[in-house]
């Protein structure tokens, strides 16, 4: 906490929001969650295995209304122990697509645990304990059953084909088309199912989970951020997930980027990256008018924030190459605290996009594209 106070010490909007973060009372919701927890082990359990395989997004489940809290958290163990399945690239290839393509039905067998992960598979111990979450999921209402078991076998038949060797080349995606086909798998699905969750409960209209195009393109913004962000991290790891379709126009190798000789080709494929994901912001912020509950919004929105905030970031920094590039956590912050009306929502896209605008060079190859992407949503 003390590091992210003095990245914010010239920014006193950050430090004020810091400040109330750290010291602001427990939320009605959070108390009557914790005292829930209290008294019963098992859904416990669950929310440790939340807690740690992602504290940010835990920390946004646990502020959602009753009825659709365990609801939302179930879905997201379940999805991750089948990432981490897709991840473990010590797993025998028969084995994955095997485990990916009846995970629905995994859910549904009390007593399931999985030990064959790598030692070093960050969330192993997910699967380990799996029994846990399926005993938790088993006691949820059959509507949400139904929708986090539908998920889990559209994700899983994803992952597979892409693990087989379907929408890639080698180890990397080709064209455009197949990047978002890979990450409608991985997240725009997730999209469908959060917004089937939300209908389901009754807190959200049906026509939130009837307008499928929408809860995609909410995910697709999300995980092709993280894809930029991530370049670095995933070449030291074999991953390739930015298309050659894009990168193509810019180097002979996806390595290449990082070579200084190649640095203004370098920016100019980083750039061409971000356009292709500006593209999604209309649709996200026609998303978020959809939505009527407290809960749900906030629960949608700082997800969001987030991203075009990373975006930003990103954008024309070639940091990006070298290193995780991450926002400060007092921005994070109070962009946390903002993220509570469409009005603050739209102000936040529209300062990030601002900041983009300002970034842009009329050197680069896509400053014309990058500049009406950019109107599209100021309008």
């Amino acid at each position: 906490m003390l590091n992210a106070f003095a990245q914010s010490i010239t920014r006193p909007s950050e430090l004020n929001a810091l400040l109330t973060y750290k010291f602001a009372p427990k939320s009605e919701n959070t108390r009557r969650h914790h005292q829930t927890l209290a008294k019963d082990e098992n859904k416990r359990q669950c929310y440790y295995y939340l807690n740690l395989t992602s504290r940010s997004f835990a920390a946004v489940i646990q502020e959602l209304d009753d009825q659709l809290r365990d609801a939302v958290c179930l879905f997201y163990l379940v999805l991750r122990g089948l990432d981490t399945i897709e991840d473990d690239m010590t797993l025998p290839l028969d084995r994955k697509v095997e485990l990916l393509r009846s995970f629905d039905k995994v859910i549904y067998q009390r007593g399931w645990t999985f030990n064959e992960n790598g030692p070093n598979e960050k969330d192993r111990d997910l699967l380990v304990h799996f029994d846990v979450v399926i005993d938790e999921f088993l006691k949820l209402d059959s509507k949400f059953q139904q929708v986090i078991a539908d998920i889990t076998k559209r994700m899983g038949d994803g992952m597979a084909d892409y693990a087989t060797g379907e929408h890639r080349e080698n180890t990397s995606v080709a064209t455009v088309a197949d990047f978002d086909l890979y990450c409608h798998y991985v997240a725009g699905l997730v999209g469908h199912g959060l917004s089937d969750l939300f209908s389901a409960s009754a807190l959200e209209s049906p026509q939130v989970a009837a307008n499928t195009e929408l809860s995609n393109r909410m995910g697709l913004f999300l995980q092709k951020t993280n894809i930029i962000r991530d370049y670095r991290e995933d070449l030291e790891e074999g991953r390739q997930f930015w298309p050659r379709e894009i990168w193509g126009d810019y180097a002979d190798d996806f390595a290449d980027f990082i070579k200084p000789e190649n640095q203004e080709n370098a920016r100019a494929c980083l750039n061409a990256m971000v356009l292709n994901v500006l593209d999604l912001v209309p649709d996200v912020l026609t998303y978020m008018l959809q939505l009527r509950n407290q809960s749900v919004f906030n629960f949608c929105a700082i997800p969001q924030v987030m991203a075009i905030a990373t975006l930003a970031l990103v954008f024309n920094n070639m940091d990006v190459y070298h290193r995780n590039v991450k926002i400060r956590k007092g921005e994070a912050i109070e962009l946390i605290l903002a993220s509570t009306s469409m009005d603050n929502v739209v102000r936040i896209f529209k300062h990030y996009v601002h900041i983009i605008s300002k970034k842009n060079d009329a050197r680069d190859p896509n400053f014309m594209a990058v500049s009406m992407a950019i109107g599209k949503v100021r309008v």
